[in-house]
């Protein structure tokens, strides 16, 4: 993970450590929420990883606030039952959050996340900012994340970053689960009606959501999580043949290179050889999609590195959350 340091897996505190000896160690919690999960690390500072746990959605613009926050409070809480530690012994936290962008809601989470989870430092930031530390350390480059939602996010060479995307379900999170699933539903509609070409979306739809027919869909109160769930429907009709779930998959990879694209023409790095890595959900399940986000990028930057995130999110919120505490030693 760059400068970060390596994480190796372990499964409780040293047998030698007591309650005494716990407030020796600096604990750190690195926390991933997204749309459709919520991911938290807890770590020493040194980097070995002491336990994991993962709770529902925590993206507040897609769950609400309320939720978002229950789901943080129980991902933390069984990293700390895990190894029966005192959540005030935390001497850094990390949160990489869908949806924070906005000043407003950043405030108010933050204020609430020093509260639920005391600890001396703590930083709330976006989860493609994590993605991006955990897949490039502190190198320049570029992420494009498709997963409930999406977005592209880049650090330069002085360190400042820059984002594309990401405005919500409402009027972007193009080439996302969400909008693959939203597209599917839509896609199956008009084939019902004639209006489209006939697809296999439709019954592979009605299966997964209990319905008769397709159109008791619009009639059915679903959430974004739930259509960005339907996606993988829309990579399974493709492997199958389906001529319209597998032009979906071509435009999904062409909105989300159009991410990478408006990185690397706003830092001028269309002619350079620069690190853009795929991560998320959809992007890691669909080999159709990250061929088609490769074709669509390269004929504008020919010399761009398509690479896959090898790691996980939440480490890139654990070397931030080491980087917090060695700035203020």
């Amino acid at each position: 993970m760059g400068n970060g340091g390596s994480l190796e897996s372990a499964g409780s505190v040293d047998q030698g450590i007591g309650p005494g000896g716990k407030n020796h160690m600096a604990f750190l919690l690195g926390i991933d929420g997204g749309g459709t999960q919520t991911t938290a690390w807890l770590a020493e500072e040194g980097g070995r990883v002491l336990a994991r746990a993962e709770a529902g959605p925590s993206n507040p613009l897609k769950v609400g606030l309320a939720p978002a926050q229950r789901a943080l409070r129980r991902a933390a809480r069984d990293c700390f039952r895990q190894i029966r530690l005192k959540p005030q012994t935390l001497e850094a936290v990390c949160v990489g959050l869908g949806g924070v962008a906005q000043p407003a809601l950043h405030r108010r989470l933050l204020v609430w996340l020093r509260r639920a989870l005391p600890a001396r430092h703590h930083l709330l930031t976006t989860d493609a900012a994590i993605a991006l530390r955990a897949a490039l350390g502190k190198s320049p480059g570029i992420v494009v994340i498709s997963g409930t939602g999406s977005i592209g996010y880049a650090r330069d060479e002085r360190g400042r970053l820059e984002r594309a995307g990401g405005w919500g379900a409402t009027f972007d999170d193009a080439g996302s689960g969400y909008d693959l699933g939203r597209k599917a539903i839509a896609a199956a509609l008009r084939a019902a009606d004639g209006r489209g070409s006939r697809t296999q979306l439709g019954r592979k739809i009605c299966r997964t959501l209990g319905l008769r027919d397709i159109t008791q869909v619009v009639a059915k109160p679903l959430t974004a999580a739930q259509i960005a769930a339907l996606f993988p429907l829309v990579l399974e009709a493709a492997r199958r043949g389906d001529a319209v779930a597998q032009r979906l998959c071509e435009e999904a990879g062409a909105e989300l290179a159009a991410l990478a694209l408006a990185l690397l023409v706003r830092l001028r790095w269309q002619n350079r050889l620069m690190p853009v890595v795929c991560a998320g959900g959809v992007l890691r399940s669909s080999l159709r999609i990250r061929r088609s986000f490769a074709r669509h990028l390269r004929r504008h930057a020919p010399a761009a590195r398509v690479l896959r995130l090898r790691r996980a999110p939440v480490e890139g919120a654990l070397a931030l959350a080491r980087e917090l505490v060695a700035s203020h030693l």
